[in-house]
């Protein structure tokens, strides 16, 4: 079953389409560290869409307008990749190759993960689309080397994109509390240029001085790790933390983008099914999939 409103696509060139979603229900593995939790992360947001799949053609505030557009936004369903959970070079194989023949075939990618591994091919197979910007929304800024002795894995998703010779910019937004970099990967990001916005700094100041760092015309890939809102929003993570930010701050910046210059591509990862009790979650994270599809339409 597609997500809502999308067409079921066998094939990345089977039809003609505008933007097209894709399910990696796996990264790159750590030793010792379950990357099973993600694998029905897409299913689970296919199947919660559909509760209202009948409303996709009605006016959705967020976006102000249907979820496609007056004109009728084409999005096509990939289904999942046929990902496995030990197999991190030929899960970031296919995905980066998919990626590619998305972008190949003139239409927006549009990934649901999967851990925070997932960007690392996501990103690299955006290549035809550079120079690029990353809005990374999210708790932690992932510029470690390696962790458990793997260079890919979720706590390296920055650190591997600054060594893409089509990243030029690179605002990391939303980050608060504990997390796997130390005072070492801080001044790496730093001396490299990243721009580090925290979860206090937007609630403080807001999302303007935010968009400004984005240059008129930039191309942008916006990567958002469900851990970026709050935890009272958001328990549906690996890591819930307290003073995230809000639905309204996340679209409101996404937006943004869109207005300043152009949305290329977007992931969305991180979400468990598992820690979801009402489905609320579920819902929240369906959502912001919409206004991505309706902001897109929109352009």
């Amino acid at each position: 079953m597609p997500f809502m409103g999308t067409l079921p696509l066998r094939s990345v060139d089977a039809e003609p389409v505008d933007a097209v979603l894709f399910g990696a229900p796996h990264g790159t593995p750590y030793a010792g560290i379950d990357n099973e939790v993600h694998a029905t992360t897409a299913e689970v947001l296919r199947t919660t869409s559909n509760a209202d799949g009948d409303w996709s053609g009605h006016w959705n505030y967020d976006v102000g307008g249907p979820m496609f557009g007056h004109r009728g936004l084409r999005v096509g369903d990939l289904g999942d990749l046929p990902t496995q959970s030990q197999d991190g070079a030929g899960n970031r194989r296919l995905i980066e190759e998919t990626t590619r023949a998305i972008v190949a075939a003139g239409a927006v990618p549009l990934m649901v993960g999967g851990d925070d591994s997932v960007p690392i091919p996501f990103l690299t197979g955006l290549e035809a689309l550079g120079p690029l910007t990353i809005l990374q929304i999210d708790a932690h800024i992932d510029w470690r080397q390696e962790r458990r002795d793997e260079p890919f894995g979720f706590s390296s998703t920055m650190r591997r994109a600054s060594e893409l010779p089509h990243v030029e910019r690179i605002i990391q937004v939303g980050m608060r509390g504990f997390g796997s970099a130390r005072a070492e990967e801080i001044a790496i990001a730093d001396d490299w240029g990243a721009e580090i916005v925290t979860a206090r700094d937007v609630h403080h100041r807001g999302i303007e001085p935010i968009l400004a760092r984005i240059p008129e015309g930039s191309t942008v890939v916006v990567t958002v790790d469900m851990d970026a809102f709050d935890a009272s929003l958001m328990p549906a993570v690996m890591a819930p933390t307290p003073g995230g930010l809000d639905y309204t701050q996340v679209t409101d910046l996404i937006g943004g983008v869109a207005r300043r210059g152009r949305l290329a591509a977007f992931d969305l990862i991180e979400f468990v099914p598992a820690r979801d009790r009402d489905g609320t979650c579920a819902i929240t994270a369906v959502s912001l999939l919409q206004f991505v599809i309706g902001t897109l339409a929109d352009v």
